[in-house]
């Protein structure tokens, strides 16, 4: 683990990671608030071992072109005390992503996104082969 750093560290039983920047002096800035508790999140700076809450730290790897360390550090830090968090378009790994690589992205909305989509298409088939299961018996009982 170095400075700037995209780290992150799994919650509640593996139900969600929570994600931040490494400053490289043992502190780590990141969206905090309560999860039932949205609208108050903030970007804070806080120890690493507040950071980590127990859990086992992760370094989130990168494909492609990032940020310089100091780049990456200098947008952490030019966001402390932002608050307007949002799980669907401005969450702690969105946080994360733009300050390392300029774009703000989420790889675990996406992922709900997929399985909420993948959900739907699901009941939708399973309604439709019901309700062509109900046609036809109602079809074969009313066309004696």
């Amino acid at each position: 683990m170095a400075r700037g750093d995209h780290i992150k560290v799994t919650r509640y039983g593996r139900l969600y990671t929570h994600h931040g920047i490494d400053m490289g002096d043992g502190t780590v800035i990141h969206f905090a608030g309560e999860p039932l508790r949205a609208h108050a999140a903030r970007v804070v700076r806080s120890d690493l071992e507040a950071f980590l809450k127990g859990g086992t730290l992760r370094v989130v790897r990168y494909r492609g072109s990032v940020r310089s360390t100091e780049a990456v550090v200098a947008a952490a830090e030019a966001q402390l005390s932002a608050g307007d968090y949002c799980m669907f378009r401005n969450n702690c790994e969105h946080f994360a992503s733009y300050c390392k690589m300029g774009k703000m992205k989420s790889c675990q909305i996406r992922r709900l996104l997929l399985m909420g989509s993948a959900m739907a298409a699901t009941v939708v088939v399973v309604g439709a082969m019901a309700s062509r299961s109900f046609a036809r018996r109602w079809l074969d009982r009313n066309s004696a």
